[in-house]
């Protein structure tokens, strides 16, 4: 085994185990003080020394963590596949205007339902399934445009900035209504919009996770054609490769990612967009059958690290996941920013 060989396997080796820490800390670590013996005790079954224990354990904490760690696979993926796509070292999940068309359609929910509760007070649009629905409405509404335009535009640049302004204009609806809207309905959409991994409960996984698992599996079968892509269109075409049909797969599947984790988790800032970078200075290569699964596991330790900040030390307090994200993901751009000639983007 070569020496990169082993730096790489070493690699993967200890974001595996860091993951398995960081998941664990996340089932030991929350407002609520447990022990690890009655966390441990809980998980095998058994019943803890408090009922609350039981609760908070099973239906808070363990899909808090299976959320952030498949939240933060599938936005660093998404991220990849969109920077490799458009060859754009800042393109990410929210560049093509998915996670705007999901923030319009939960800001119809709340706000324009507000609006309408005011007017006719039997009426009452809101509800967790609701705003699900709303996102995820919005989100492939906006993708199934986007598809369609790629279908009729050969420039992926352009339809980068065409998706840029889908999604200026999505903000454009959202901050009528946030003028029109009531005062309380405005602070519900604000507070959505600074992301939680907290409100995917035990009883919302089995829909949440599959979609989740399917696109990242999904994500995998494209190593083949993403690798060709990285020496080219031209040279893909040579190989094979359709390049307005992956296109459009890639973005079924990083929109499918986007939609779904913006619908139940709120738009999370920065994953998508660092993490790749994260990624390739650790492999120090572009070719995808290492990049992409490093990527993997660096979203999710990324994502359950960030999940583990936002609960303050010595209190009950817990901080917006969007607050903690930038602390992480704005340095990482800056140094991409400044170093552009040193990193190895394309091999």
């Amino acid at each position: 085994m070569t020496k990169r060989n082993l730096y790489i396997s070493l690699s993967i080796t200890v974001m595996i185990v860091l993951m398995a820490a960081l998941f664990c800390l996340t089932l030991l670590h929350g407002s609520v003080k447990i022990p690890f013996e009655s966390v441990l005790k809980i998980l095998l079954g058994s019943d803890g020394e408090k009922s609350s224990w039981t609760n908070i354990v099973i239906q808070t904490r363990l899909p808090q963590a299976i959320t952030a760690t498949l939240c933060g696979a599938a936005l660093a993926i998404s991220g990849l596949m969109l920077q490799t796509l458009f060859r754009n070292p800042l393109a990410g999940p929210s560049i093509l205007g998915i996670s705007d068309g999901a923030n319009l359609g939960v800001a119809i929910v709340i706000m324009g339902g507000g609006l309408l509760s005011e007017k006719i007070p039997m009426l009452n649009l809101t509800g967790n399934l609701l705003l699900v629905s709303g996102a995820l409405v919005g989100a492939f509404s906006v993708l199934a445009l986007i598809i369609y335009l790629s279908a009729r535009v050969k420039n992926a640049v352009i339809l980068l900035i065409i998706g840029m302004m889908i999604g200026y204009m999505a903000s454009a609806f959202i901050s009528i209504l946030n003028y029109y809207a009531p005062a309380n309905q405005v602070h519900s959409f604000v507070m959505w919009g600074m992301g939680d991994f907290s409100d995917v409960t035990l009883q919302k996984l089995p829909f949440f996770a599959p979609f989740i698992l399917l696109a990242l599996f999904f994500s995998v079968l494209l190593i083949k054609p993403l690798n060709a892509l990285l020496l080219g269109e031209q040279y893909a075409i040579n190989l094979g490769v359709k390049i307005k049909t992956l296109r459009i797969l890639i973005l079924i599947c990083t929109g499918t990612l986007t939609a779904i984790v913006t619908a139940y988790c709120g738009p999370i800032s920065f994953i998508g967009l660092a993490v790749p970078h994260v990624a390739r200075m650790t492999v120090r290569s572009s070719n995808f059958k290492l990049l992409l699964p490093v990527t993997l596991l660096a979203g999710a330790n990324v994502a359950l690290l960030c999940n583990l900040l936002t609960i303050l030390p010595g209190g009950n307090s817990i901080l917006p996941l969007n607050a903690v994200t930038p602390l992480f993901g704005a340095p990482i751009i800056l140094y991409v920013l400044l170093n552009r000639r040193q990193q190895l983007y394309f091999e």
